[in-house]
């Protein structure tokens, strides 16, 4: 079950806005009254939505169609951005990705799913489409906490939303953030269990200094083990060593920071709560059949509204579904022998 609590903190440290009235609240509480633990996993997604201007139609005519400084006349709110896709396989089993530009707004959605009542949506957020998924996830999140009335303790998503603060809010609560690792071209971060790093030689690292990182997370100097406390007459003949100093790591010591990079993401626990990711992708594709995709109106405000109104219609027809299986379950009658 998950947890009821005050207006949460968010990963600045100040309150959250746990108390936004989400248009959708009704429905959801409708939802959770007939479906029990409703919302103990919430699944994360955004759609992508194209504006209804000319440079959307490859057909038209139109100069610099993908220049952001060129705002559209037709929509003055929507924004250029980036839709990605990578549903192919190459025949070495690698994804292609492709990417398509996009004028318009990005629809972020939280989800939830139970495996006889099927998906149900939590709270909605629409944004412009220059906006990064990650920046979805707190309004998200706090318009969930509100929906709910209580803290979901387990949330998944795609790689887009790997961010340490994401996993921060599952981590004060106990839960899980089942979040693919996205090491952006890095080579996957080298930890001890206890998140201490490993040299490039696969040396524990020795502790130095905790500081407040610019990006707002508690982070903690560690030291090549050679040098730091005190130089040993160990050598190593790794660049940085040759050079003096040694090597040098600073890395996240949040509770959301070392979920992050210690997450077993071969367990059972992880992929059973991955898959439910789907979820959102399902939703999105009820929404799509709705006609949320290419929504004839031209502001942001107009965009919102409809996005907001085709959510409560699949949360109506959900709570359709509902009630008409219960129904039909209480009609029938044991056959007797």
């Amino acid at each position: 079950m998950c947890p009821l609590v005050a207006p949460l903190a968010t990963a600045s440290g100040q309150r959250g806005a746990a108390s936004v009235v989400a248009p959708d609240r009704p429905t959801v509480r409708a939802l959770r009254a007939e479906i029990p633990g409703l919302g103990e996993t919430v699944a994360y997604d955004v759609k992508h939505i194209y504006a209804w201007v000319q440079a959307n139609n490859p057909k038209a005519a139109v100069p610099e169609r993908y220049n952001p400084q060129h705002q559209p006349t037709g929509d003055p709110d929507c924004r250029l951005g980036v839709k990605t896709s990578s549903n192919q396989v190459r025949a070495d089993g690698t994804p292609t990705q492709r990417k398509d530009y996009v004028w318009g707004y990005g629809s972020g959605v939280a989800a939830a799913t139970d495996p006889c009542y099927g998906d149900v949506v939590l709270a909605e957020y629409t944004q412009p489409f220059n906006e990064g998924d990650a920046t979805y996830y707190h309004p998200l999140y706090e318009r969930t906490v509100a929906a709910l009335g209580c803290v979901p303790p387990n949330v998944t998503a795609d790689a887009a939303f790997d961010a340490w603060h994401i996993y921060q809010t599952c981590a004060r609560q106990g839960g899980i953030a089942a979040i693919p690792l996205n090491t952006r071209g890095h080579p996957p971060p080298q930890r001890l269990p206890d998140g201490t790093p490993l040299c490039p030689t696969g040396l524990a690292m020795s502790p130095s200094y905790t500081f407040v990182h610019t990006d707002g997370y508690r982070a903690q100097e560690f030291r090549c083990p050679l040098l730091h406390p005190r130089p040993t007459a160990q050598t190593c003949a790794h660049e940085q060593f040759v050079k003096g100093p040694g090597c040098v790591k600073y890395i996240n010591i949040e509770r959301g920071g070392l979920m992050r990079v210690l997450l077993d993401r071969d367990s059972t626990t992880y992929k059973d709560l991955y898959r439910q990711r789907t979820a959102a992708e399902r939703i999105n594709a009820q929404a799509k059949a709705l006609g949320i995709e290419r929504p004839k109106v031209r502001n942001s405000a107009s965009v919102r509204n409809l996005n907001t109104l085709t959510y409560i219609v699949i949360n109506v027809q959900a709570l359709q579904r509902v009630h008409a299986l219960k129904a039909c379950a209480a009609s029938r009658t044991p056959m007797l022998c």
